[in-house]
């Protein structure tokens, strides 16, 4: 076997857990654990979203409809989504259920440790009551937070994309960041294989929602690193770009 292929298998093996100091955590030296979510700027003006009881309404499906219809979408019809339907998909992949203090809340998607690493970013490109931009979740608010409006915003997620054109279709675009010292807080070196498997029941989630709303997705882990961190506006050290998924209506 090709020793880099070997050397990068054993990425997915659980081997570096028994190579883990866990005393010398930072959980275990009893250093505070990071915020659930980042700060909001001081001043900065927040976008509520429709409460997820009243969002419900905007569609439902059974589960086992779900998913068995689940499957990878990339041709929308152009049709906007609305609010109830954005509050629906974001409550659905990281909407908080209870806190339950400064550093930990139950949320509807399970995470290694209760770490829940991740912020959602959305490229918003056609959704009733919202202008086109950047914006970011703030999952214990349920609103959104505006951040920018680049120019030609359709091209430059399609090529950070990679050129995958649909991206510029969609209604809107989840981006998913990492920000891997809220899992390394608790697993130290242990911490990476565990983010990218909370990653996934993230995008789950969406599939199986989007089916609630007459909609479609399609998960994507191929893009340009820089280029996405730097449309989103995150750092690519200390948070970066993990996963994203367009939405749309299905045509």
């Amino acid at each position: 076997m090709n020793n880099e292929i070997s050397h990068y298998r054993e990425f997915l093996k659980d081997s570096i857990r028994q190579m883990v100091d866990f005393s010398q955590t930072p959980q275990n030296r009893r250093v505070p654990p990071p915020p659930i979510e980042k700060p909001i700027p001081e001043g900065a003006e927040t976008i509520p979203l429709p409460s997820i009881d009243k969002a419900k309404l905007a569609g439902s499906i059974d589960l086992w409809s779900a998913i068995g219809q689940r499957e990878s979408c990339r041709f929308y019809s152009g049709e906007p989504l609305n609010l109830d339907e954005l509050s629906i998909l974001l409550w659905a992949t990281q909407g908080v259920r209870l806190k339950l203090d400064a550093g930990h809340a139950l949320r509807t998607v399970p995470s290694a440790g209760c770490r829940h690493a991740f912020e959602t970013y959305l490229c918003v490109l056609n959704v009733e009551g919202l202008e086109k931009g950047i914006y970011r979740y703030l999952p214990l608010e349920h609103a959104l937070l505006f951040s920018h409006a680049p120019e030609q915003l359709e091209r430059s997620i399609a090529r950070a994309t990679l050129g995958q054109r649909f991206t510029g279709d969609a209604a809107v675009n989840f981006i998913w960041t990492a920000l891997p010292y809220r899992m390394e807080w608790r697993y130290g070196l242990a911490a990476h294989k565990v983010i990218v498997l909370d990653a996934g029941h993230v995008c789950q989630n969406l599939y199986l929602a989007c089916e609630a709303i007459a909609a479609g997705t399609c998960a994507i882990a191929a893009y340009h690193q820089d280029g996405m961190d730097k449309l989103i506006g995150v750092d690519g050290k200390e948070e970066f770009t993990i996963y994203l998924a367009p939405v749309g209506k299905k045509a």
